[in-house]
C-alpha cells in the first residue's frame, strides 16, 4: 500500500477530531466564562529518504491532533444585575469545592446560586445551611479558601479569586472548569477585582470559528481524495502487473 493512502486516511481522521473541538466552541459560544480552545498539531514519526542529488527528504504518516489548547484571554463583561452573579476583572479563576469528592475545581462561570446543605450543629443535630454554589452542588470558595456559607443573600460575598502558576497545566473537567495538575505549579489568591452583578462571556469568536470549520472540511474532502487517488493508483498498477 503505497504511503498516500495512509497519509490522507491520517489527514482525514484529525480533521474530523479539529471539526469535534471547533463544534464545542461554537456550542459554547453563550456559556458563561467559557475559554476558546484551539487544536494543537504535531507530525507522527518521520523518516529521511534520498532524493535528487543526494538530498534528504522527509517521509512519514502525517500529522495528528495532540491536545487541545485553551485561550485564556478575558471576555466581555456583561451586567445581569444578579445578586449572585459575579465577574473577576483581570486574571484568575473562582475556586469550586464539591463536598462529595473533595474535589478543587476552578473557572470563569460566576454564575452562581444559593444551595442548601443538611450539617449537624455542636450537638449534633441537622441543620440547613446555605452555601453559595454553582448550581451543580458545588461550593464556592471564599478568599481564603473555604466554602462560602450564606446568612445574608442579599449581601456582597467575599468570593475568593485564585491564580494558577502554569495555566497551560490546566486539566479541562467541563465546559468551563479546570482542574489543577503537576504542571500547573501552585495556587495563589489573585488580587484581581470581583465585580457583583455581572458576568464574563465566552471568548469565541463565532465568526472566525465558522472560518475554521469550513477550513476543515475542505482539508477533510481533500484528505479523502488523496486516499481516492491512491487506490486509484494502486489498482492501476496492480492491473498492469496482470
Amino acid at each position: 500500500m503505497i504511503q498516500a493512502f495512509y497519509s490522507g486516511a491520517i489527514g482525514a481522521q484529525q480533521q474530523m477530531k479539529k471539526m469535534e473541538i471547533q463544534g464545542n466552541n461554537i456550542a459554547n459560544v453563550n456559556t458563561y466564562g467559557y475559554k476558546n480552545e484551539q487544536p494543537a498539531f504535531g507530525t507522527l514519526m518521520y523518516g529521511m529518504v534520498n532524493g535528487v542529488d543526494g538530498a534528504q527528504l522527509p517521509k512519514g504518516s502525517g500529522a495528528a491532533v495532540l491536545s487541545a489548547v485553551n485561550d485564556y484571554r478575558e471576555g466581555t463583561l456583561e451586567e445581569t444585575g444578579k445578586s449572585q452573579d459575579y465577574a473577576i476583572v483581570g486574571r484568575g479563576f473562582f475556586g469550586l469545592y464539591d463536598p462529595a469528592t473533595g474535589e478543587v475545581s476552578y473557572t470563569r462561570d460566576g454564575s452562581f446560586a444559593l444551595g442548601s446543605f443538611q450539617e449537624p450543629d455542636a450537638n449534633g443535630v441537622l441543620q440547613q445551611v446555605f452555601y453559595l454554589t454553582d448550581g451543580e452542588g458545588r461550593q464556592v470558595l471564599n478568599v481564603e479558601g473555604y466554602p462560602i456559607q450564606v446568612t445574608d443573600p442579599s449581601a456582597e460575598q467575599p468570593v475568593g479569586v485564585f491564580e494558577i502558576q502554569y495555566q497551560d497545566g490546566l486539566l479541562h473537567a467541563g465546559s468551563g472548569r479546570f482542574l489543577t495538575s503537576e504542571e500547573s505549579g501552585q495556587v495563589y489568591l489573585s488580587a484581581s477585582e470581583v465585580r457583583r452583578g455581572w458576568l464574563e462571556t465566552s471568548n469565541t469568536d463565532l465568526a472566525g470559528e465558522l472560518g475554521k470549520v469550513i477550513e476543515a472540511q475542505r482539508a477533510y474532502s481533500y484528505a479523502l481524495r488523496m486516499v481516492t487517488t491512491a487506490d486509484e493508483v494502486e489498482t492501476t498498477i496492480n492491473n498492469l502487473a496482470n
